[in-house]
């Protein structure tokens, strides 16, 4: 289907309706969004993913996406482009000696990995989300990606929450996003 992209303001919308907020989840203090209900709307995901390829580089050759959400927002981005995806998961997940790379969270660390020999050098690469909040996964999977001496166009994100500093954890990224939350 190659249906036609919508302007922002319905996209925006769209999203309003589409993402589910639970509070004090998945620990107190913290507004979990949700984005379930746009995942399971057919048409508003298609809309979604049409819109988002009009943000990104033309030239990308290779999106890494974070686990888990980034798997099924990169994956459909990466076909409607048609560039290859490549997963970015959770330790202990891939087979045979992954790339990996350990990080600090609020709340603890966290290991990412990605598969060895996925990204071949010079590789025109975008990361791939679906938040950016603090920063920190977002970082970590850009070094990450940079140790197979890739080009990396960017970092895209569903959603943004502006109030959490992420993008200064990501100086040297150009960033796009297709939804950002201001308060």
């Amino acid at each position: 289907m190659n249906d036609p992209v919508r302007p922002k303001a319905q996209i925006d919308a769209m999203l309003h309706t589409h993402i589910a907020e639970y509070p004090d989840f998945p620990t107190p203090g913290v507004l979990f969004r949700d984005i379930t209900p746009l995942l399971r709307d057919a048409e508003a995901l298609r809309a979604v993913i049409r819109h988002w390829t009009t943000l990104i580089p033309e030239d990308v050759e290779y999106i890494v996406g974070t686990e888990a959400r980034g798997f099924v927002l990169g994956a459909p981005l990466a076909y409607e482009i048609g560039a290859g995806f490549i997963p970015a998961r959770k330790a202990g997940k891939l087979p045979g000696a992954p790339a990996g790379l350990t990080y600090d969270l609020e709340y603890g660390s966290a290991e990412i990995q990605i598969p060895e020999d996925s990204l071949p050098a010079g590789a025109r690469t975008l990361i791939v989300d679906d938040l950016l909040a603090t920063g920190g996964t977002a970082a970590a999977t850009v070094e990450l990606a940079r140790r197979f001496d890739v080009e990396i166009l960017g970092a895209s994100f569903l959603i943004e929450l502006v109030g959490l500093g992420g993008r200064d954890q990501l100086p040297d990224v150009p960033l796009t996003t297709v939804w950002s939350i201001t308060d």
